[in-house]
């Protein structure tokens, strides 16, 4: 019988500990944009592009991109732009505040038309202290010792904080540029 009611705390503290998860979310967002290529110029290292409303622009070429000359008149440029906002609340001791960043840089595989990815990222580690059920706000410190008071997008989450707890918000950009060959007509 007494380990019955062992399984059951076990089962109540897990329950609790479910219940009072600490907040957590991502927003991300992402523009695409096309262009066609109307002119290589190799020596010079200079691609035109056309967009679709006919504005065109002379883009030089980085040296890193290693295969310029597998690039023609009509294949097409796509950019994509990323950002993205991560936050994640943590108790008090499971983190440090700080601030960290890293940068990455990507860049085609040889024999394959230009392509490459640029991002950043950058992590926050700050406190709660201060919480304002009544305002749906959250009083952050950053690491200036400045407070920045926030409204939360899921005043509900406020419940489930306290002053002390960590929250860690992570920012991140990236742009992606491909060239892809058009289909032959």
């Amino acid at each position: 019988m007494s380990s019955h009611i062992g399984w059951v705390m076990l089962i109540v503290v897990a329950a609790g500990c479910a219940a009072t998860q600490k907040p957590s979310g991502r927003v991300e967002d992402t523009a695409e944009s096309r262009a066609t290529i109307t002119e290589v110029d190799l020596p010079e290292r200079q691609v035109t592009l056309k967009d679709d409303q006919g504005r065109e622009l002379v883009v030089e070429v980085s040296d890193q991109v290693k295969s310029l000359d597998r690039v023609k008149a009509g294949d097409e440029v796509v950019v994509s732009y990323t950002t993205a906002v991560a936050w994640q609340v943590m108790r008090a001791g499971e983190a440090t505040p700080g601030v960290s960043e890293k940068a990455t840089f990507n860049t085609e595989r040889a024999g394959e038309k230009p392509a490459g990815t640029l991002g950043r990222t950058v992590t926050l580690t700050t406190t709660i202290t201060a919480v304002d059920l009544s305002k749906d706000t959250v009083t952050l410190t950053g690491l200036d010792g400045k407070p920045r008071t926030i409204k939360v997008r899921e005043p509900a989450d406020l419940r489930k904080v306290q002053v002390g707890d960590l929250v860690e918000i992570t920012y991140s950009e990236a742009v992606a540029i491909a060239v892809r060959a058009t289909a032959k007509k």
